[in-house]
């Protein structure tokens, strides 16, 4: 059976005063999730030591945003896998598209990222996904066939989750609809060697669509960018009907 993962991407926000009052507020709801629900918060870096230990023996696993590929070296604002694994980080986002849009990851250094956080113990979550140009064009299929490809070279998907977020929806409202996110994620899981990968939907999930976007066969799951900001609307996506 594939396993269910709620993911909160807080991207840029929340200080750790914030965060402190954000756990203060969404911790007790979690008495009413079900145990085969993976739940993870990724906050910035600055957060994750407050997060560590703030979350421990919690229900929350911590995770992180992004990862190098190497252990250390000269690379000005990078943080390696060590450095992660050291203060309780389980799992790390990569190829997040504004990772790749905004300072230009390329499938390349994608796939470099994943084997440094799998040689690390980390799971990460790959995300794949197209652009509106680009599902304009009919391309939606062969974009993320060819990320899948170049990114998951000798990555080892026993420990791999994917999520599949179309860049027109992120943080647009646009979600996409439920039918055509399951039958993209069906197409992803068709190319993947073990059938087991657990796959998100990312892109505008909100409290009012978690329960349609759950339902569907496919979709193991959400990663959750603005709506996990807050502690009520995020509790409320975990606990899905």
């Amino acid at each position: 059976m594939r396993k269910i993962v709620i993911a909160g991407n807080w991207k840029m926000f929340k200080t750790q005063v914030e965060s402190a009052e954000f756990l203060s507020g969404f911790l007790p709801h979690l008495e009413e999730t079900p145990s085969v629900r993976e739940v993870i918060l990724f906050p910035p870096f600055t957060n994750l030591s407050l997060l560590s230990k703030s979350l421990h023996g919690s229900r929350v696993n911590l995770g992180a945003q992004n990862v190098h590929w190497e252990e250390n070296g000269a690379y000005t604002g990078e943080i390696s896998a060590p450095m992660l694994t050291e203060i309780g980080v389980r799992y790390v986002i990569v190829g997040h598209s504004e990772r790749r849009q905004l300072f230009g990851e390329t499938d390349v250094s994608v796939n470099l990222r994943l084997k440094a956080a799998q040689k690390h113990g980390l799971t990460p979550i790959l995300c794949v996904g197209e652009t509106k140009q680009q599902r304009d064009a009919g391309e939606t299929e062969s974009i993320i066939s060819a990320q899948l490809t170049e990114d998951l070279v000798d990555i080892n998907q026993t420990n791999l989750i994917i999520a599949y977020e179309p860049i027109w929806a992120i943080g647009t409202g646009d979600t996409c609809k439920t039918k055509e996110a399951n039958r993209v994620i069906g197409l992803i899981r068709s190319q993947l060697t073990n059938p087991l990968v657990p796959i998100q939907y990312g892109g505008s999930v909100n409290p009012n669509n978690i329960d349609e976007i759950m339902a569907e066969p496919e979709i193991d799951g959400a990663l959750v960018g603005g709506a996990s900001l807050k502690a009520d609307s995020f509790a409320r996506i975990v606990n899905y009907q």
